[in-house]
């Protein structure tokens, strides 16, 4: 019966695996491919010649937005998780009154869709001059990450021993010093966990960019993926190119700070 249920579990977990990685294949299959070779043969084929055109004329297309999207996409990371964790560390080890309110209407700023704060957003960045700027992208998600990197970070406080604390006060230390020097340094799992889901969800962001974005030199990589798409017939090897060029920062993340990801998620850094 053991033996039984581990083939069937792994069965399952193949079939899925498979299942999710057919776009990938695609995605890859179809940007090695040239546009007449897209147009004749079966999306499934392999390339009969590798053809990297596509690869080049997305690179053309979406380079500046590719340096745009990590000059606002690591500020506004290290801005919303920065502050998360003050934020964190308020609401669980320095207890004031009407933290649970305050906290209540941080949850609710997590959940509030993009789209209603828009109208209001665009003018407010326009009356302070911002519009268009790349700053206008650096405030809105970092305003709109903070609610998540300090619901990570609480969690993640709370399982750190008050004594740690007391002890610190016991030597005189004050409340800054002691998470400048207890807190911070017991931080890394925490900060690994925001950073790598604020990287993601920033990253990928397309709305507003959309929207915020209106200047060349601002606008993300996400906004100038979109407008590979030819307005007579689809590209669909540089559409491919350029989707697999704008996810290798993210691969890249993944890749090197994966395994502390599940670190800081087992030790307790989205623990609810």
């Amino acid at each position: 019966m053991r033996i039984s249920k581990k083939i069937a579990v792994y069965t399952v977990l193949i079939i899925a695996s498979i299942f999710f990685l057919f776009p990938i294949y695609m995605l890859i299959v179809t940007s090695l491919k040239s546009l007449q070779e897209v147009n004749t043969t079966s999306s499934w084929s392999l390339p009969v010649h590798i053809d990297l055109s596509g690869f080049v004329t997305a690179w053309n297309g979406i380079s500046q937005g590719f340096v745009n999207s990590f000059e606002f996409t690591i500020p506004a990371l290290i801005f919303s998780v920065f502050l998360g964790s003050i934020g964190g560390f308020a609401l669980t080890k320095v207890k004031f009154k009407g933290s649970n309110t305050v906290f209540l209407f941080l949850l609710f700023g997590m959940f509030l869709p993009y789209q209603v704060v828009l109208i209001p957003l665009v003018k407010f960045m326009a009356s302070l001059g911002l519009y268009g700027n790349i700053w206008s992208l650096i405030i809105t998600h970092t305003a709109y990450g903070i609610p998540i990197t300090t619901l990570i970070f609480r969690n993640f406080y709370s399982s750190i021993p008050t004594s740690l604390l007391e002890a610190g006060q016991v030597d005189g230390a004050n409340t800054l010093q002691i998470y400048a020097r207890i807190i911070l340094p017991l931080s890394i799992p925490g900060i690994v966990v925001a950073s790598i889901w604020q990287f993601t969800n920033i990253w990928n962001n397309f709305l507003f960019g959309l929207v915020l974005g209106s200047m060349p030199d601002v606008r993300p990589v996400t906004v100038m993926l979109n407008n590979l798409n030819g307005s007579m017939m689809a590209q669909w090897n540089t559409l491919m190119a350029g989707a697999l060029i704008t996810a290798i920062p993210t691969l890249i993340v993944y890749l090197i700070a994966g395994k502390y990801f599940v670190k800081g998620l087992l030790g307790g850094a989205v623990k609810g």
